[in-house]
């Protein structure tokens, strides 16, 4: 059984390693090729070691989706809002730094949340209690406080309509499969390498040798920060990494770049990890990797822990797998065409649209590539655009 659930691991892991590495293909989509076949997949497995790859994966994917990031979608540097911090280290050559500095993020998040779940098991539910009545009220405030930080308030709220307008738009469609591949495509994937192309960007040679200073009375206050952030947003349907950040910057002010990307990331895995907790802690599932895991095992509380185990050796791996593909991209992404790269990653994502999603996807993927590029050529916040779910979660909670 040990080999077994060895297997399931790197399994998880390679799975993990190509959605994370591959723009366009998501765990989600994993996930729901995972029940689609649920019913033959378990006729060879048992519950035990698909569950186990699919948390693996889960892991895994917060840790090497950190190399599209840094490397894909650079915006112009002279835009400070819409360049990410990890942009913004990459044209100054120092990637290897923002890499270190989000597996440092993820890695202690793992370890802060895994460390504090038997405290949190039984205050869930009595928090979920709370606030499950209140869930279109609490997402408006949010909202509304994250657009008020914008530079430029009425462009952010024309963006978060627009977006939310065309995701309300989308879900009608019944016929539409895999609605969320095409919509979030667009707006953060597509949108993001064409301006990328449009501004001509020459991704410069990068330095190997990084020297990584972070204070530790500061590393605590961003993981405290974290999770409390993740605590709270994490039960909310429609929210990303960027609102919790928003709120961990709430917390506790970020102050520079470093601190955001050990916030950002911290969050992105300890979210992660909290869904599989909240499924036992609430029976509910808030994203597609635990609805596929909802579908395949029963949670129990000895499951929280086994599982636990699991994402640590699978972080282990994704460290080791990161860091190594990183000094690759490090070499190579200087000497390639950059243009030519995001044309490829577009024709990629296009043609797996039309496989799956068929005209209608197309016609989604163009109109919301559309609005991406719209906020980002007014260098509004990206973060605004996830009206495309919030919008219309608001309108299910209240109807």
């Amino acid at each position: 059984m040990i080999i077994e659930l060895i297997i399931a691991v790197l399994i998880g892991v390679l799975l993990g390693t190509i959605t994370g590495l591959t723009p366009g293909i998501h765990i989600n989509l994993i996930s729901a090729l995972v029940v689609a076949f649920s019913a033959k997949l378990l006729g060879y497995f048992q519950p035990i070691y698909i569950a186990t790859a699919l948390v693996s994966m889960a892991i895994t994917h917060t840790f090497l989706d950190v190399l599209p990031t840094t490397f894909l979608g650079v915006a112009d540097s002279e835009n400070a809002i819409s360049t990410l911090p990890s942009h913004k280290l990459l044209l100054e050559g120092k990637a290897k730094e923002s890499i270190i500095l989000a597996l440092v993020g993820s890695f202690l998040g793992l370890i802060s949340i895994i460390i504090v779940s038997p405290i949190i098991l039984n205050l869930i539910p009595k928090f979920y209690d709370l606030i499950k009545d209140h869930v279109a009220k609490i997402l408006i405030i949010l909202s509304a406080i994250i657009i008020y930080q914008s530079k430029d308030k009425k462009l952010a709220l024309t963006i978060f309509v627009l977006s939310g307008v065309l995701g309300i738009l989308t879900f009608s469609l019944k016929t539409l499969t895999q609605p969320l591949f095409p919509m979030l495509s667009g707006l953060f994937g597509i949108s993001a390498l064409i301006i990328g192309m449009k501004n001509k960007i020459t991704i410069p040679k990068q330095k190997e040798n990084i020297k990584i200073n972070i204070k530790k009375s500061s590393l605590l206050k961003n993981l405290s920060s974290s999770i409390l952030a993740s605590l709270f947003t994490s039960f909310l349907p429609g929210l990303t990494s960027s609102h919790t950040t928003a709120v961990a910057s709430a917390i506790n002010k970020i102050e520079d770049n470093k601190d955001y990307i050990i916030i950002n990331n911290s969050i992105t895995t300890i979210s992660m990890f909290l869904s599989v907790v909240a499924l036992y802690s609430i029976e509910k599932a808030r994203n597609g990797v635990i609805v596929a895991l909802s579908n395949i095992i029963t949670i129990s509380k000895m499951h929280i822990f086994f599982f636990a185990s699991v994402a640590l050796v699978a972080a282990f791996v994704s460290i080791f797998l990161t860091l190594k593909i990183t000094s690759l991209f490090i070499k190579i992404f200087p000497k390639l065409n950059y243009r030519i790269l995001c044309l490829l990653i577009i024709s990629f994502i296009c043609m797996l649209t039309s496989y799956i999603s068929g005209f209608l996807g197309i016609l989604v993927l163009f109109v919301s590539t559309l609005i991406g590029i719209a906020a980002l050529l007014l260098d509004i916040e990206r973060t605004h655009l996830m009206g495309v779910l919030i919008l219309p979660i608001i309108f299910y909670f209240m109807l």
